[in-house]
């Protein structure tokens, strides 16, 4: 699964340079986000946060592959959100923690983000939250739709499918 998305990644990266730019500018109501706030941000809590964050990409990843939109990607969450939840609290009993997890589908403000040419504006947004134990630490969040992650100030884009080129724009233009 590991190899099939660095594929999968470079594939669209290509795609990004023959096709054209990532989008500028996000609009809230097109995208769909997760959200992992972590118990606390001992180091113990923000690995274990990150190892949750692995279990779900790997889950998601499949559970996502033919959403077409927004809508088909939250529908398809919340009919997996008992599942989701199984999954994170899973991975946080695997590693001894005592605490539990929760996942949830809301409206969230975000402020705004912006890494390299991608900017996405502060306001509400659909999101999967999921919260360790407090929730009180550090978070990770990625756009679950369409699959677009930030990690460490750069763009890492995850490709569910090979159209994905296709689909982002579609979404924006």
């Amino acid at each position: 699964m590991k190899y099939f998305a660095i594929f999968m990644t470079a594939l669209v990266l290509v795609g990004v340079l023959i096709f054209g730019q990532m989008p500028t500018q996000v609009q809230n109501g097109q995208v769909l986000r997760i959200h992992i706030r972590a118990n606390s941000n001992s180091e113990v809590d923000q690995n274990v946060k990150y190892q949750v964050k692995d279990a779900l990409v790997d889950a998601l990843i499949p559970l996502l592959a033919y959403c077409e939109n927004k809508q088909e990607a939250y529908i398809c969450l919340n009919q997996n959100l008992k599942n989701i939840e199984n999954i994170v609290n899973n991975t946080l009993k695997s590693k001894k923690i005592e605490y539990k997890g929760s996942a949830v589908l809301k409206e969230e403000y975000f402020p705004t983000r912006s890494y390299e040419k991608t900017t996405l504006p502060s306001g509400n947004y659909s999101a999967l939250v999921v919260e360790l134990g407090d929730a009180s630490g550090n978070n990770w969040w990625c756009l679950v739709y369409p699959p677009l992650c930030f990690i460490n100030g750069s763009v890492k884009v995850s490709a569910y499918k090979s159209r994905i080129i296709e689909i982002i724009n579609s979404v924006f233009g």
